[in-house]
């Protein structure tokens, strides 16, 4: 029953998805402000809700761990699919043509993901109220950083002057055919959560181990949709955007939490241990934006070495939190 219930939202999942990339590169073009920007802050922000709900729901059930490996986990799954991504259209050499536009979005993540990580293990006791100190600190670098990708994303041209404007749909419905999309995700995505949980119980997996591998990879499809579905448009600035812009926001969520966690410091109320889970995101996103910039014109067969060497890195960083016994 849970196989059916996962494969069943998978499928919805891919649909919806899908709609949501087309609406959300409209309104790139509609609003000029540019696939970076949307990418990075709509498209993201959208794809990011499953980890959101999924953290209401965790910590509703006093698993605090499970939300924060949910959020670290889906992290590093993102920095896998950006491997995914040139693997997928190796010809295109996508990693190669945006490197440069999201560098600054992918120092931005690097920067909250150190901030989030040594708040995790420095128990720094400091609130305002309930409301810890060092998750209002990202907060507040969160959206200081989404102001400077406003103002660094160059827009595009007048829609007058674009000759392909006849084929798109209007600003208006495209903003109400992503609100309906995103919200038709909100709805399936805990239905493909609890199915992923299940079957994580049926097969004898640790629930920590689950929480930052499983329920992290489930919760990012989204991201692997609207990756594909953006980057078939031809829309490669939306696609690698959506990627580095959904780490910036889950770690925005990771402080955004705190807010619902009357019980004290959220990020205090973490096992120091899922700090290892930080530092893998940290590494992976750092490897992206360094391979990146690099340029490396170097290949195993058809594989890109960058892409190889998230892939070991993702794959071997499972393994050590396996062995470990996380969580």
């Amino acid at each position: 029953m849970v196989w059916l219930q996962f494969i069943g939202a998978s499928v919805a999942l891919v649909i919806v998805a899908n709609k949501l990339a087309e609406y959300a590169d409209v309104i790139s073009i509609r609003t000029r402000l540019g696939g970076v920007f949307v990418g990075t802050l709509l498209m993201a922000g959208a794809t990011s809700l499953p980890e959101f709900l999924t953290i209401l729901s965790s910590l509703g059930q006093g698993a605090p761990n499970l939300a924060a490996g949910n959020l670290l986990g889906s992290c590093m799954f993102n920095m896998f699919l950006l491997a995914v991504l040139d693997l997928s259209f190796w010809k295109a050499k996508v990693l190669r043509q945006v490197a440069l536009r999201h560098a600054l979005t992918a120092g931005l993540a690097i920067l909250l993901l150190t901030m989030a990580t040594f708040f995790i293990l420095g128990d720094l006791n400091f609130r305002i109220g309930w409301l810890g100190l060092d998750s209002l600190l990202i907060m507040v670098i969160y959206f200081v950083g989404m102001r400077l990708l406003q103002r660094e994303s160059p827009p595009l041209p007048d829609p007058e002057d674009l000759s392909d404007m006849e084929g798109l749909v209007s600003l208006r419905h495209a903003l109400i055919g992503f609100g309906v999309t995103a919200g038709l995700l909100v709805g399936i995505t805990p239905v493909l959560v609890s199915g992923a949980i299940g079957i994580a119980e049926v097969t004898g997996l640790g629930t920590g181990f689950v929480g930052t591998t499983l329920v992290g990879a489930a919760t990012s499809l989204p991201e692997l949709v609207t990756m594909l579905a953006a980057a078939r448009l031809g829309a490669f600035d939306l696609a690698v955007g959506n990627l580095f812009g959904s780490n910036l926001f889950n770690i925005f969520i990771l402080g955004a939490t705190d807010l619902f966690f009357t019980q004290g410091r959220f990020l205090g109320a973490i096992d120091p241990a899922f700090a290892a889970v930080g530092l893998l995101a940290l590494l992976m996103t750092a490897l992206g934006l360094i391979n990146n910039l690099a340029r490396v014109e170097r290949r195993i067969l058809f594989v890109e070495v960058d892409a190889l060497l998230l892939i070991l890195v993702y794959l071997s960083g499972l393994y050590f939190l396996y062995a470990r016994g996380i969580g």
